[in-house]
């Protein structure tokens, strides 16, 4: 069947729904059918094609702290309220990999979250890619990378200034893989607690993460040694 799309080029404004106006959203409202209820009026969608449905899992569940709210056989189905998303994980062994868009991404509000993202990523065994005061996409952002399990790209970033008036920059860029010391978390400040000047000192030395954006992230969400 030939599906039609609209021509009118009058953009809509950003509003809870598809429609123009209040009453339009109205019949849109009453007129909903879904069996599957979310907070947002849209969502994005990203089904992935995957060679290992359980590693994939595992990657996902520590990349959205969520578990995943449908599990089948060679499938699994991730519906996390923050970020708002339907994303799926499809058996497909032989397409797995074949990436349809250049990367994905969840944006948090504090440079603080796209560290704490990091460190959770370090602890499940991810190499990671940090990136600090990078301008992408007009903006300036801070952020993380990492790959999962079929080679698809993820960032978790922060956009720390709007506007920029070049696409892309790059910024401080550390690959960090487990083990590596990060920069002073207050996990790390529990951690090392009990240790002596000196060790605490070489603690900082070593943080191959410590700039200026990071320590000021790190303390705010709690770490004093930086």
């Amino acid at each position: 069947m030939t599906q039609t799309h609209p021509t009118a080029t009058t953009p809509r404004t950003p509003d809870a729904g598809l429609a123009d106006s209040a009453p339009e959203r109205a019949a849109e409202r009453a007129a909903e059918n879904t069996a599957v209820d979310f907070a947002p009026a849209m969502r994005p969608h990203i089904a992935l094609s995957v060679a290992d449905v359980d590693a994939s899992r595992a990657f996902y569940e520590t990349l959205l702290q969520v578990a995943p709210t449908k599990v089948r056989e060679g499938y699994a189905k991730f519906e996390p309220d923050m970020p708002a998303l339907n994303l799926t994980l499809n058996l497909d062994p032989a397409h797995a990999g074949q990436r349809g868009a250049a990367h994905f991404g969840v944006q948090v509000k504090s440079s603080a979250a796209v560290q704490r993202a990091a460190e959770r990523l370090l602890d499940a065994g991810q190499s990671v890619e940090l990136e600090d005061q990078t301008t992408c996409c007009f903006s300036v952002q801070d952020k993380v990378w990492a790959i999962d399990p079929d080679g698809h790209r993820w960032e978790v970033f922060v956009v720390t200034e709007a506007d920029s008036t070049v696409h892309s920059i790059p910024g401080e860029t550390r690959r960090m893989s487990p083990g590596d010391v990060a920069c002073c978390t207050p996990s790390q400040v529990a951690a090392h607690a009990d240790t002596g000047a000196t060790e605490a000192a070489a603690l900082v030395d070593a943080a191959p993460c410590c700039s200026p954006t990071d320590k000021a992230a790190a303390q705010q969400a709690g770490a004093g040694c930086c």
